[in-house]
């Protein structure tokens, strides 16, 4: 998804470096007004793994895209996704 450019600008076949997704992130969020140090590629992984989770992915399947070895680590980046689902609140949080 996140691949180098040379450097005329040409993507290449190389993967960016997982430094490089951070910075990438972390300057596009403060373009837009986020805090940049409280975002970065973790942010992505987690809101993939969120998102595949409420749609009903397969454990197996989320850590064949995430890399994780470990079902504890991978569900360490899931939120919780259902937690203003029939929440008192859910008119207005």
């Amino acid at each position: 998804m996140f691949y180098r450019t040379d450097a005329q600008g040409m993507m290449t076949k190389e993967p960016m470096s997982d430094r490089s997704v951070a910075r990438l992130i972390q300057r596009y969020a403060e373009k837009v007004g986020l805090d940049p140090a409280a975002v970065g590629a973790h942010s992505l992984r987690s809101g993939f793994l969120t998102e595949a989770a409420k749609s009903g992915a397969s454990l197996p399947k989320m850590q064949e895209v995430s890399r994780q070895k470990k079902v504890e680590v991978l569900l360490g980046y899931v939120r919780d996704a259902a937690l203003f689902e029939n929440h008192a609140g859910e008119r207005f949080l």
